[in-house]
């Protein structure tokens, strides 16, 4: 007899474990099916994220801005460093840590909540049945019944036909999480989100750094006004980011990779490089997600159909995170991992996707939320603006923070808050004032009138908002 559960979860990333804990949590029979295995050939909760994405890649990124800051620049605080070394192996263990730290404590919330784990490749059969590939081997498939189904298998790397990946001269983002020495020269595919913070980690440790981007505008989907500062901030840092460059071939040769581009001006460009990442974008982990008899519907791109409470055309069947619509990021997967339980347990649920805020964790950091200037100017919308720059708020003088601004959007008419775009120190909590301003409707009044702690960075939100009635406080109007 198949084993039976009241939901079935696909996947043990962000949007999966998220939804396989809130399920247990609310008195549902869960079983979360997962099949990912590390490099050290044992599996772990967690996806993408946990384990080759989100935190180690911020584990390093700390680790480097550390190193780079103790090289040079603490004299101004009155620390003499001396002689600092590097101890590569040193930061991965660092990094490897705090990923099994993490991911253990999820194993540990799985237990405590009663929630079966399956490790192995689960295929959607029906609306009603999956299968479940167990990774031990000879282990035989089974089915398992569920009366709701939870698709969660994240994303994977895209990878393109002009830069085939080796795993050791040509890599993705994982591939480039495990270097296991600082590449003399660096090239990055892609100078978006992951391509700027995998090439400042290396930067930070003696690359140097090229990224060879397509787009002709840097960060066309951040705000312009932010984007410009982070361009002349990132390329003073030392990252060469060539813009408008469409990669035509990319060969290893021993221990060395030739990049031909054509760079903005179409004229055939060619660079050598030790180490070469592909990071232009990531896309549905949908390939063998479902069998074809089910009927799930996805589309063109592999991203599975669902309505505005992620359902999917199929009863009792439901997909959340990267294998969705909607931005790839964790904390909206989590969200509708939550939702979707609340939902199936007949709780009522809601996931605001006006106010989902986006990080870049470069230094400085560049976070947003809600709309952005060029996105207001095309709909010709009536709005004002006000900006207020880190270099006017003392804590981020103490600090030898000064780089960076606040810029916050509202509705004219009303003064509501619909947009607000940081860069800065500590830009990525700075972001989630704003976030909960904007989920109560708050204008800009609202956060102009509530007293911020002197001195803090905060102090520059708070500013930012005086600004946009043109009163703002340390700065000119």
């Amino acid at each position: 007899m198949a084993k039976q559960f009241d939901v079935v979860v696909i996947g043990a990333g962000p949007a999966g474990y998220v939804a396989a804990i809130r399920c247990a949590q609310l008195g549902l029979k869960t079983a979360c099916i997962d099949d990912w295995v590390g490099l050290d050939g044992k599996t772990a909760l967690g996806g993408t994220c946990l384990n080759a994405g989100c935190i180690p890649s911020k584990a390093l990124l700390e680790a480097s801005e550390t190193y780079h800051r103790m090289q040079g620049g603490m004299e101004d605080f009155g620390v003499i460093t001396g002689e600092v070394k590097l101890d590569l192996a040193g930061m991965h263990g660092h990094k490897d840590r705090v990923v099994k730290s993490l991911t253990s404590g999820i194993e540990g919330l799985f237990k405590s909540n009663k929630i079966t784990r399956l490790e192995g490749r689960g295929k959607l059969l029906s609306n009603s049945k999956v299968e479940f590939a167990p990774l031990k081997k000879g282990a035989k498939a089974e089915e398992i019944e569920a009366e709701h189904i939870i698709l969660a298998s994240g994303s994977v790397p895209v990878d393109i036909d002009a830069a085939p990946m080796n795993g050791e001269t040509i890599v993705d983002s994982w591939g480039a999480l495990e270097f296991q020495e600082v590449p003399k020269k660096l090239g990055v595919i892609g100078a978006g989100v992951i391509g700027l913070e995998l090439g400042s980690v290396w930067r930070r440790l003696g690359s140097e750094v090229v990224l060879l981007e397509a787009q002709d505008r840097f960060l066309s989907f951040a705000d312009k006004d932010i984007a410009r500062h982070a361009l002349k901030s990132f390329e003073k840092q030392g990252l060469d980011i060539k813009l408008g460059c469409r990669v035509l071939s990319a060969s290893a040769s021993g221990k060395s990779v030739t990049v031909e581009y054509q760079d903005g001006d179409g004229k055939k460009q060619t660079l050598k490089v030790d180490r070469l990442i592909v990071s232009v974008g990531r896309r549905p982990n949908t390939d063998g997600l479902a069998a074809e008899e089910s009927g799930l519907q996805t589309d063109e791109k592999g991203y599975v159909d669902i309505d505005d409470n992620c359902r999917t055309n199929l009863p009792g069947v439901y997909a959340v995170g990267d294998v969705v619509r909607g931005p790839m990021l964790a904390h909206k997967g989590s969200e509708e991992g939550v939702a979707v339980a609340e939902t199936i347990a007949g709780h009522v649920a809601h996931v605001n996707y006006d106010v989902i805020p986006s990080v870049i964790y470069t230094h400085p950091e560049i976070a947003w939320v809600g709309k952005s200037e060029d996105a207001l100017k095309s709909a010709d919308a009536d709005y004002r603006v006000g900006t207020f720059p880190y270099a006017a708020a003392g804590r981020a003088r103490a600090m030898g923070q000064t780089e960076g601004l606040v810029k916050i959007l509202t509705d004219a008419p009303t003064d509501r808050i619909i947009g607000v775009h940081i860069f800065g120190h500590a830009a990525s909590e700075l972001i989630a004032e704003a976030v909960v301003a904007m989920e109560f409707g708050a204008s800009s009044e609202d956060l102009a009138r509530i007293v911020h702690a002197h001195p803090t960075l905060s102090e520059a939100v708070h500013e930012a908002a005086l600004a946009v009635d043109k009163r703002a406080i340390h700065k000119k109007n």
